[in-house]
């Protein structure tokens, strides 16, 4: 079990970051949308390229942030529910929605965008819009984002299996902060 908490760690690490990461790239596409509706209104210049990134940086924040969502235990649940029952119970109730929900739906959504993604990077699939943008970038945010959720899944179920065992403390709790 300290092996998988160490790995639920790195794991914790790794989606932290990228939830950092995802959080700055919200300034961007305000600053690019705010920057597009400037320059049309006072200027009369725009271009497609400009609405498309906003597009694909909303994706990014999306699909990045949703394993940070997850860690910091800010994801959409029945919290009506779940806050009558004790934390032990809680910690059942996320294991077992991790197993028999998340992991699954995750892991067939990343099967079946996967040749999707290889297809459009081979093609090297682009916007039928004038001055539109590649569009591989965009299909790839889905596996990664995927993948660090199934990640996040992963460590989540480790770290609440480890509460029941009384290793560590009740990670859905903030003063634990999801550490191990």
């Amino acid at each position: 079990m300290s092996f998988l908490l160490r790995l639920a760690g790195w794991i914790d690490a790794l989606n932290e970051r990228v939830g950092q990461f995802a959080k700055w790239l919200v300034l961007v596409c305000v600053l690019i949308s705010s920057g597009n509706a400037l320059s049309r209104k006072l200027f009369g210049l725009s271009s497609n390229a400009w609405l498309e990134i906003q597009w694909y940086l909303f994706s990014a924040v999306f699909l990045l942030g949703a394993a940070y969502t997850l860690k910091h235990n800010e994801h959409i649940r029945i919290d009506l529910l779940l806050s009558r029952l004790s934390p032990r119970r809680q910690a059942m109730v996320d294991i077992a929605g991790g197993l028999l929900f998340l992991l699954p739906m995750a892991i067939a959504v990343s099967y079946y965008v996967w040749p999707v993604a290889v297809q459009m990077y081979v093609s090297q699939e682009a916007s039928s819009d004038p001055g539109g943008l590649i569009r591989w970038p965009v299909w790839w945010l889905i596996p990664i984002g995927f993948a660090l959720l199934i990640l996040q899944a992963l460590s989540e179920i480790v770290k609440r299996i480890a509460f029941l065992q009384g290793r560590i403390a009740d990670p859905a709790q903030p003063a634990a902060g999801g550490q191990p």
